[in-house]
């Protein structure tokens, strides 16, 4: 009896490993894979697109990176992760701040980086459980090891969501000034920006006191922003 028991669980452990290294054959397939295959649509598309009561088209217009704005790179690199560049997917330095607020009970801010927020959009689903978490600083670590910063920088800016069932920087540029994505200027790419973290609430074109307060703050980050290698135009 103790014999089969044995196999029983060899067999259970051989199956195991089996299936978690195929899972990470099959992720890693799939993060490079989209270092030269445009997405045709996000995972947070496809939640919305069944559970959003606004009506979502599965469809991004793509614009390479060396078509937009670099204004509008500049803009979002100030308002959501200044050391885009300089860290390996998660900047430490924003995290320890975080966490001393959250310590010192003061309101908790954000710490995502792009890489991180480019991990969530694209193949997982919103939400604070441990679960989804862990797997986005997995895709994270694939991101940074299987693609260049310039990549992670363009499936972002074509993939974020600004607005209800508006995904991407050219859909967004069309919306709400009647331009591509390559026109933005300045004071539009600030605007564009700083809705980012509640796009569903928030707009360039009405922007509240604090949100105008903070799009002045990028557009005085905006000019230290470096952007290495950048295509182009």
């Amino acid at each position: 009896m103790s014999g089969k028991s044995d196999w029983t669980l060899r067999r259970l452990i051989y199956w195991s490993v089996g299936l978690g290294l195929g899972l990470v054959v099959l992720t890693c397939l799939q993060v490079a894979a989209v270092r030269f295959i445009n997405p045709p649509f996000t995972a947070i598309m496809l939640r919305d697109r069944f559970f959003s009561e606004a009506p979502v088209e599965l469809g991004l217009d793509w614009v390479p990176l060396a078509k937009i704005s670099p204004h509008l790179a500049r803009a979002v690199l100030a308002a959501e992760d200044q050391r885009f560049y300089d860290h390996r997917g998660f900047d430490w330095t924003e995290i320890r701040i975080a966490v001393t607020a959250g310590r010192q009970g003061r309101p908790l801010r954000g710490a995502s980086t792009i890489s991180q927020q480019t991990a969530r959009t694209l193949f997982l689903w919103p939400g604070r459980s441990w679960v989804r978490k862990a797997l986005e600083a997995y895709y994270t670590v694939l991101l940074e090891l299987f693609w260049p910063k310039n990549r992670i920088l363009e499936v972002y800016l074509n993939t974020a969501e600004w607005g209800v069932g508006l995904y991407g920087a050219p859909a967004a540029a069309k919306k709400y000034f009647d331009r591509s994505a390559t026109r933005l200027t300045a004071d539009q790419a600030a605007g564009l920006a700083v809705i980012l973290p509640a796009p569903k609430r928030r707009s360039p074109s009405k922007l509240t006191r604090g949100t105008a307060a903070r799009k002045e703050f990028v557009l005085k980050q905006m000019p230290l922003i470096r952007l290495p290698d950048w295509p182009n135009h």
